[in-house]
């Protein structure tokens, strides 16, 4: 599934054709994705301008003109691609080409520009929904969210605050869309390594215990919920902020079918330290030790044993 990085080289590609360009005509193919369109789907489109274009998470966020807000999401095969003057274009980068089949395009947004954005999802795990602004706080899909780790809220007090008192793993916790939205497992396999800590290591390890460290006020010891972040979160929150900006920056990860709506595949999977290299050489100097994978929570995770501890 398309992870942050992925999801916002998406929008950046579809704002300059969205953002300020009114939907003339909204065409909806067949009554449902992943879960069916409201009925009213098209008539809340057809006429409004798209006044802005943000994320949240893995959502697409199109604010519109009359006050709702349309919240899209890929799925696991979603992608959109622009049509201008007969020119095709798809923002988004993944490693293996999508299918060319245009009986799966489902969603088709007429632009007053003159372009059209289409989205086309085979497996249909993708969703939209038009959610009123004032609504949006409430929204099921958003509410529970935690911070956006490139956000100004999400530091290493934060995440070892949300960390303090779990007993589930540290890759885990990173998965958990509660205690950071955006990340999957590429980039939390990759933040572990390059911060050296281990996937199995205890959540909780990136808080201190209350009271441990000499100097720390009360107030300190509640504003982190048991105690001070670690050099560990330091660490941690440092190497999701890098590897995400390095991945944003490189149109994000080219895997399975993620594209960009320029049509172009994305080239940060030849920046993976670790995913992906079961059996090679860690690339962490002075290290000898070899890449392995194993299963974690139904998913493949990639790590040195000897220097992530």
């Amino acid at each position: 599934m398309p992870e942050l990085p992925e999801v916002e080289t998406v929008r950046r590609g579809l704002q300059p054709v969205m953002e300020g360009s009114t939907i003339v005509r909204a065409e909806a193919r067949r009554k449902d994705l992943r879960f069916p369109f409201q009925k009213d789907f098209v008539a809340r489109l057809e006429g409004q301008t798209v006044t802005g274009l943000g994320r949240r998470a893995k959502y697409l966020l199109a604010d519109l003109a009359s006050g709702d807000v349309l919240l899209m999401h890929l799925g696991m095969s979603g992608s959109f691609r622009v049509i201008e003057g007969g020119d095709q274009k798809a923002p988004g980068k993944f490693h293996h080409p999508r299918a060319e089949d245009r009986a799966h395009d489902h969603v088709v947004f007429h632009m007053s520009s003159g372009a059209a954005v289409v989205f086309n999802d085979p497996r249909r795990f993708g969703y939209m929904k038009i959610i009123a602004r004032h609504a949006l706080e409430g929204e099921p899909l958003l509410s529970g969210l935690g911070p956006e780790p490139l956000g100004n809220e999400f530091d290493a007090a934060m995440l070892a605050r949300s960390c303090a008192n779990k007993k589930t793993s540290l890759k885990a916790a990173l998965l958990d869309q509660r205690v950071v939205a955006g990340l999957g497992n590429i980039y939390v396999c990759e933040a572990l390594y390059r911060s050296q800590l281990s996937p199995r290591r205890l959540a909780a390890t990136l808080a201190t215990k209350a009271g441990s460290r000499n100097g720390v006020t009360a107030g300190q010891r509640e504003s982190v919920a048991g105690g001070e972040p670690t050099d560990h979160a330091k660490h941690l929150v440092n190497a999701i902020h890098a590897v995400l900006n390095q991945a944003i920056k490189a149109g994000g990860s080219s895997l399975r079918d993620h594209r960009q709506t320029s049509g172009e595949l994305g080239y940060f999977q030849h920046s993976f330290q670790v995913y992906d290299r079961e059996g090679e050489k860690c690339q962490t100097a002075g290290c000898s030790g070899t890449v392995r994978r194993f299963t974690q929570n139904g998913r493949s995770t990639f790590w040195c044993p000897k220097c992530q501890k």
